[in-house]
Parts: C-alpha cells; sequence; structure tokens
C-alpha cells in the first residue's frame, strides 16, 4: 500500500460497539480494513452509478411464471441484449414461483435500461440489480 496515512474518526459509543459488532460477523480482526472496504465500496457505486462506467452486474428476479412466461420477455429481452447479457440461471422455487438471475456486462446505461426492461414486466414480484465496475478500485 503506497504512502500509507493515518487519521482518526471520532463518533459516537453506541454507534462504534454496533460497528464493532457488524465487523465481528464479517471477520475482520481491525477496524482499519473494515472502513477501507466501506470505502471501496463507497467509491465503486459512485463508479458504477456513471451512466458510462463499464459494469459487471447481476439482475435477480422473482416472479410467477404463469403471468410472465406467456410472452416469453426474457428469451426476447436475451435476444435484443445478447451482446450484454452474459448468462442466466432459472430455478423453480414452488409451483408458481421462479427465480432467475442474469449477469450482464456492459456500460451502466445499458444494463439498467435493460434491467428496467425486465423487471418492468407483468408478472414480476421483486427485482434487484447489483452493479460493480469493472475498473479495479485500489
Amino acid at each position: 500500500m503506497a504512502g500509507l496515512q493515518r487519521f482518526g474518526v471520532s463518533m459516537d459509543e453506541e454507534l462504534l460497539r454496533e460497528f464493532d459488532a457488524l465487523i465481528a460477523r464479517r471477520g475482520y480482526s481491525v477496524r482499519s480494513e473494515a472502513i477501507r472496504d466501506l470505502i471501496r465500496e463507497e467509491l465503486a457505486r459512485q463508479t458504477a452509478a456513471d451512466p458510462g462506467a463499464e459494469v459487471a452486474a447481476s439482475l435477480t428476479i422473482l416472479y410467477d411464471h404463469h403471468d410472465f412466461e406467456r410472452s416469453n420477455p426474457l428469451n426476447r429481452l436475451q435476444h435484443q441484449h445478447h451482446d450484454i447479457i452474459v448468462c442466466t440461471t432459472h430455478v423453480h422455487l414452488d409451483e408458481h414461483t421462479c427465480l432467475e438471475v442474469i449477469i450482464l456486462r456492459g456500460s451502466s446505461a445499458e444494463v439498467r435500461a435493460a434491467a428496467d426492461a425486465l423487471v418492468s414486466r407483468r408478472g414480476v414480484r421483486q427485482g434487484h440489480l447489483s452493479c460493480i465496475p469493472v475498473e479495479v478500485l485500489p
């Protein structure tokens, strides 16, 4: 780590206790690494929000296959966006409910547009898009 800098952080005792409990649950041995990871995560989130940033993403959708699959939007969407959809995984949770995880890679704007087009379809109960910038942060 080039040019390591030390700095102090002041915070309320209760907030610090909650932070210490969080980092203990996650397996951190020191606060410094946990703080570095939180900063990296926020910087990555800001980078991924830039419409031109290249991102890797996972879109998770939960849907009722009776309503959703009548028009087969996933197949159509994959053909329309074959350049950014890398792969999909489909799981049957019960007789009516399916979970689909779609891996995408492209500009943040393209990935978000494709995700919005899918999540807004009839039959989709929930959708969650998680994007990370392809460029690795320090």
